[in-house]
């Protein structure tokens, strides 16, 4: 046929190979493709079967999981040790057909990506990870029948073939969700649970949350970061605190924050340091001189109220969200199921953890043996190299 003599594959000597190539199963298993046609006729295998074409496609998936006994997102193969959400979610991918097994022990195979590598303990609510999978029938359905309950899918989107979740990110949002007797102040007991916030403590909170808005200089706020160095400079959207409200006789507050992108631990110190400064620890000057190039010593709250919240793809949605043959990123549809997550797993797993475990009634008490008084001017030179913290989450490979 003229359509065949068009076709680039091999043909002659080779014409067994390239008819086993094409064969959608072998042996009994899924032959994992490398290209992406749009059409293609099924044609029938060697022993007569009708062809399963299953060609792999770029998709991304909404992700929601409470992080509570994981050792954060991403997987280190090789480690049974420590726990990862991407080990649970590997395994449901190949259990439920979605991958072959080689790709869950190198998961570059699949292209994957994920936009932000929470740290131990942190949840999130609007994970997005990109990778190539098979287009199985009824996809979400069988790979959350091999998750655990806490963890979800709850959206899939194809997108583009050379779409990667991490560098398309524009921004993400977090909440930081924290009893408000974190804000009393240091006089009361530490972990007054008949404390109220006030609607003036609120403004207070709120005044100072305001001051992290713009791009500031964050060397303070991670680890082995020098001040000069240009990745140290972050830009912050927003951040404020919400109205308190009660759980299980606790009133608790969320802290909210959009940023370009957050270093190691950046956002815990950020509510670290508005905390001591609302309590009476540290005076207000330290916000600001803790942008300098000076060393200040600014505590770091528990990971356990951390939560991914959301994440944003303004420009890409811009570029292809209206094209006809894409999506936009926007989770719109999905929002119920998202809301109801937090409400079934994560909020009851903060609530419940700072009852029992007392992480942030713990942390207050450290808060007075921190100096914020002290400076120590860094005295390396501008061009001595630091370590650079462990590649991972937000934005540009660093976490929180």
């Amino acid at each position: 046929m003229a359509g065949n003599a068009k076709t680039p594959a091999p043909v002659g000597p080779r014409q067994a190979q390239d008819k086993k190539a094409r064969c959608g199963w072998q042996g009994g298993a899924r032959i994992w493709e490398e290209t992406e046609p749009q059409t293609k006729k099924l044609k029938s295998c060697g022993d007569g079967e009708p062809q399963r074409k299953l060609p792999k496609r770029k998709i991304v998936l909404l992700m929601a999981y409470s992080g509570k006994g994981y050792h954060g997102m991403q997987r280190n193969v090789g480690s049974s040790q420590f726990k990862t959400i991407e080990d649970d979610l590997v395994s449901a991918l190949v259990r439920a057909g979605c991958i072959p097994e080689s790709h869950g022990e190198d998961m570059r195979k699949m292209s994957f990506q994920r936009c932000a590598r929470t740290d131990k303990g942190v949840s999130a609510a609007g994970q997005v990870v990109s990778l190539k999978v098979w287009l199985i029938d009824d996809i979400l359905a069988k790979i959350n029948s091999h998750l655990p309950s806490h963890i979800r899918i709850l959206g899939l989107k194809r997108v583009t073939g050379g779409f990667n979740s991490k560098n398309r990110c524009d921004a993400r949002t977090y909440f930081y969700m924290l009893p408000t007797f974190a804000f009393a102040h240091k006089d009361r007991d530490v972990q007054d649970e008949t404390y109220r916030l006030s609607a003036e403590t609120l403004r207070q909170v709120n005044r100072l949350l305001a001051c992290y808005k713009g791009t500031h200089n964050f060397h303070n706020f991670t680890s082995q970061k020098w001040p000069w160095e240009p990745s140290a400079q972050r830009y912050i959207l927003d951040m404020f605190c919400e109205e308190p409200f009660e759980r299980d006789g606790m009133e608790f507050a969320v802290i909210k924050v959009k940023g370009q992108s957050f270093m190691t631990h950046q956002i815990r110190k950020m509510v670290g340091l508005a905390v001591a400064i609302v309590k009476g620890y540290a005076p207000e000057a330290v916000l600001e001189r803790s942008w300098g190039e000076a060393k200040v010593d600014v505590p770091k709250a528990p990971g356990l109220g951390l939560v991914l919240e959301r994440v944003h793809f303004e420009k890409y949605n811009r570029r292809f969200g209206n094209d006809g043959l894409h999506e936009p990123l926007d989770w719109a549809r999905e929002e119920a199921e998202v809301a109801a997550f937090k409400e079934q797993h994560i909020y009851p797993t903060i609530v419940s953890t700072e009852r029992h475990e007392r992480s942030m009634a713990q942390w207050l008490t450290t808060l007075p043996v921190h100096d914020f008084s002290a400076t120590a001017q860094a005295t390396a030179s501008p061009g001595a190299k630091a370590p650079s913290p462990q590649e991972g989450s937000e934005g540009d490979g660093d976490s929180d």
